[in-house]
């Protein structure tokens, strides 16, 4: 598979910490490198040499590639041909099949001149964050990931992104802090009990810091240091103000849609706290910004089989909603 199209540019994948992370320590991303599960793979393989009726790599690994490879067709149909990989070390990163290939090291001067095949899949020049994303997803269901290792995993140790990295720590804050209202409400790694995925939170809030929209570039890189404090306060407001809906039952409130728009008109609230000279973690003045909401919107628009279904809710309708109520609270002729 192809992905991105960028030309020439360095990857920022941090290969050389998640390769040592993957070794045999306590702070494993991964568990353990297992000792017993290679010494079994490479009896797997002498099976295979001796019965020849056995693919010698017990499943597809799955690599990635920082350069563009070149595919040469075949015959005109173009499905099937040879891929060229230059024959350099390093080039190759594995993203899943890490036991596999390294049982097939321990073992390969066992197999002389004889032939062997590697299944594979291999994506060249896959964005970093989307290489990320497939090893945490793939490793958090098949071999138990550490979760607390990896929720700020993207962002700022395979690849620094700082946006991202802040859109995880606000994220952790909110589904980990016993004050939070929306305590054990986030599936981390998409996984676990939680009602809303991690992903479409981090991504709505990394576009916010990417585009400064706390303000400058200094007040915005200034606000990443408090903005945890910012959103647990600001969502222990929200669930006051709309009191009936977040503890309600048939109510959409804590839907991935409503706290993507909560998330994403918080920019506008933070202006509000600015233009009144108090802090923007301050728990009473968000209160104060967004008691509008309550009289402007209240309990009933996010009531699952009224209002909520009924307007075919999205986050930008919502989001627009919001809006309207904090720039006329007393709802004023637009």
């Amino acid at each position: 598979m192809r992905g991105g199209n960028r030309r020439g540019t360095p990857s920022k994948v941090n290969w050389d910490l998640l390769e040592r992370r993957i070794a045999s320590n306590e702070k494993a991303y991964q568990r353990q490198i297992i000792r017993r599960k290679i010494d079994e793979l490479v009896q797997y393989y002498e099976q295979c040499r001796q019965a020849r009726d056995l693919p010698s790599i017990p499943g597809a690994v799955i690599i990635s590639c920082d350069e563009k490879l070149t595919f040469q067709p075949l015959d005109d149909d173009g499905r099937l041909g040879v891929l060229k990989v230059p024959e350099r070390e390093g080039i190759l990163r594995a993203i899943d099949g890490q036991h596999r290939l390294l049982a097939l090291h321990a073992d390969i001067d066992r197999f002389g001149g004889e032939e062997f095949a590697v299944p594979a899949i291999i994506f060249d020049r896959v964005p970093e964050d989307h290489i990320v994303q497939m090893f945490v997803t793939i490793n958090a269901k098949h071999t138990r990931l550490n979760a607390s290792h990896l929720v700020s995993l993207s962002g700022r140790q395979l690849y620094r992104d700082d946006s991202l990295a802040t859109a995880h720590d606000i994220i952790r804050a909110l589904n980990d802090r016993d004050d939070s209202p929306l305590h054990g409400e986030i599936k981390l790694l998409g996984v676990g009990h939680g009602r809303v995925a991690q992903a479409p939170l981090a991504q709505e809030l990394k576009r916010l810091f990417a585009a400064d929209a706390f303000g400058t570039s200094k007040k915005s890189s200034d606000f990443q240091d408090l903005a945890r404090k910012f959103f647990v306060n600001y969502f222990k407001q929200i669930a006051l103000v709309f009191g009936g809906a977040w503890n309600g039952r048939k109510y959409s409130i804590r839907s991935a849609t409503a706290l993507r728009a909560f998330i994403r008109v918080a920019p506008d609230v933070v202006r509000r706290l600015d233009q009144e000279h108090v802090d923007r973690s301050d728990f009473r003045a968000i209160g104060r910004v967004i008691a509008p909401w309550g009289r402007r919107i209240g309990d009933l628009r996010f009531e699952t089989e009224g209002a909520w279904k009924r307007g075919g809710t999205t986050v930008e309708s919502l989001t627009r909603e919001l809006r309207l109520a904090l720039q006329y609270p007393e709802g004023a002729a637009v």
